[in-house]
């Protein structure tokens, strides 16, 4: 009797549990097939720029520049401290100017450039390499070679230089007037003679004026710009040079939030001039024979 019972109540639990699953069943399958279930949304985008790829084509167009000033002999005005006094003591006057001979010590300083050309034409600052009597250029991948001057301008402080060779790394030149306010920027160089050196940032400002020169109108960047930078690339997202860094601003000498750089719009006028004449033309009036 009790193992009847026990069968009775087992065959019952199995039909009220496969009623009850055919039941889950078909609501899941009318439900599913009426209201169909939303795929995941995907990870929300970090915000931050991918800028790995313009990095690494930008430091192989970099270049780091040694500059060497040979000593030389200087004639040079100087003032004797005794004029003044022996010259009314005695009635000669004042004046006391001389000119004397000094020797100048050898000088040795570095700077970054700016391959633009795949046969070897490197922008750079003025104040990089113009009193340079010797140029080092190293590459990316430790190759070196003498460098010299095609020519420097000075009032945008703009300079072209040449190395020998071909099949160099270069940087795709951009129109600096598309730069817009908050757009990512990387400035690459060589500071403290760290050698392929990459920092980002963004624009800060446009057409900044510094009082540095005459013609003038920098990109203001926070990317981090310091001694050694000038001569090198400041170059957007997509890998383009954009501006020729310069100079920064700053009371201690070095990087304090601000530095600026040359638009390619003014470097490409200097450099084409450079590159066919030598120096820069302003101004040229041409006469027209009739």
């Amino acid at each position: 009797m009790n193992n009847m019972t026990t069968e009775t109540m087992k065959e019952t639990t199995r039909k009220v549990l496969g009623t009850a699953a055919l039941f889950i069943g078909s609501f899941c399958v009318m439900g599913c097939v009426e209201t169909p279930v939303k795929a995941q949304p995907s990870a929300a985008p970090s915000g931050l720029v991918d800028l790995t790829q313009a990095a690494e084509t930008s430091v192989n167009a970099v270049v780091y520049i040694k500059v060497t000033t040979n000593s030389k002999t200087k004639t040079v005005d100087v003032q004797d401290p005794f004029s003044d006094f022996f010259g009314d003591f005695f009635g000669f006057g004042g004046g006391g100017r001389q000119q004397r001979q000094i020797q100048t010590p050898k000088r040795e300083g570095s700077g970054s450039g700016v391959i633009i050309s795949s046969d070897g034409y490197i922008v750079t600052n003025n104040h990089v390499v113009s009193e340079a009597d010797e140029l080092l250029v190293k590459l990316n991948d430790n190759r070196e070679f003498k460098g010299r001057i095609i020519g420097t301008d000075e009032q945008t402080d703009l300079a072209l230089i040449k190395i020998e060779g071909k099949d160099f790394p270069t940087l795709p030149i951009g129109n600096s007037d598309d730069l817009k306010l908050g757009e990512w920027v990387l400035a690459v160089g060589n500071p403290f003679n760290l050698t392929s050196t990459v920092t980002a940032g963004i624009v800060s400002a446009k057409a900044r004026s510094m009082g540095a020169n005459s013609i003038e109108s920098f990109i203001q960047t926070d990317a981090a710009i310091n001694r050694g930078n000038s001569g090198g690339a400041l170059v957007n997202a997509r890998g383009e040079l954009v501006g020729i860094n310069a100079m920064i601003y700053s009371q201690t000498g070095s990087y304090t939030g601000y530095g600026f750089a040359i638009p390619t719009t003014i470097m490409n006028k200097v450099v084409a001039d450079l590159k066919e004449f030598g120096v820069v033309l302003r101004n040229v009036k041409v006469q027209v024979r009739e």
